[in-house]
């Protein structure tokens, strides 16, 4: 049976040689190609295949975010030429992927290894956003967030961003008195924020230390944090010893 696949590239000649490769491979039927990341978003939606060859670094969305808006499942083989940690994180959340310039023998061992994924009936799971983070090199923060609500695509801003609510699998982002839902763990988004700027006030919360108004007691020995708005977030123990020392005393 052939594999249904797009093509994913902001590269003509890029997607080309893929395709060319493609061809010669005999098995693969591809529906479509894409040129940039919102193209990729939609073809998924409307074409449904089995496999995607997805760049890394592409204007609008990048692949890591192409990944977050597309629905599972397919199988996704990274054509990059990102760095080697990156790679790591691919291999463990048992996709392949294709290093710039690579051959068609080598296209041929993934494609047998997004067969593989395919027809095995309990494939080894990882959300798409915590494969993004797993996947980003240390020390590099977000500085967009994206989100899908039915055919729409949501980009915030970091600097938008007044703080993250953990709403069981998902997390809420609140930005401009508009709430986003994401399938995402709180933990994994915390990962992902820099910590100069976000800190995690309570399990359930990470708020941005600039839409802090001022921290008030709340029972004996609890607090809340006041936003510029007035909302008010619950903040731990632990969660009021790390803005003391992010900043200062005076809190």
């Amino acid at each position: 049976m052939k594999l249904r696949a797009i093509i994913v590239d902001d590269e003509e000649l890029a997607r080309q040689i893929l395709r060319e490769y493609l061809d010669k491979a005999g098995d693969v039927e591809i529906v479509a190609e894409c040129a940039n990341g919102f193209e990729a978003v939609k073809a998924a939606g409307e074409h449904r295949p089995d496999l995607l060859f997805l760049d890394i670094q592409m204007p609008k969305l990048d692949g890591f975010e192409v990944l977050e808006l597309i629905d599972p499942p397919v199988a996704v083989i990274f054509v990059t030429a990102y760095d080697q940690y990156a790679l790591k994180a691919f291999d463990a959340a048992a996709v392949d992927y294709l290093l710039k310039p690579f051959s068609t023998e080598r296209l041929a061992k993934a494609l047998e290894r997004a067969r593989a994924l395919l027809s095995d009936p309990q494939p080894r799971a990882m959300q798409a956003a915590d494969l993004a983070a797993a996947a980003r090199p240390p020390g590099q923060t977000l500085e967009r967030i994206v989100v899908k609500d039915g055919t729409k695509v949501h980009i915030i801003p970091i600097v938008k961003l007044d703080y993250v609510e953990a709403q069981d699998d998902y997390i809420a982002l609140h930005s401009e008195k508009k709430q986003y839902l994401k399938q995402q763990t709180i933990s994994s988004i915390e990962a992902q924020l820099d910590p100069a700027r976000f800190a995690r006030v309570h399990r359930s919360y990470i708020v941005n230390l600039e839409r802090i108004a001022r921290i008030e007691p709340y029972t004996k020995d609890s607090r809340v944090a006041v936003l510029q708005d007035g909302t008010q977030l619950a903040v731990s123990r632990s969660g009021y010893a790390r803005l003391k020392e992010l900043l200062g005393e005076n809190v």
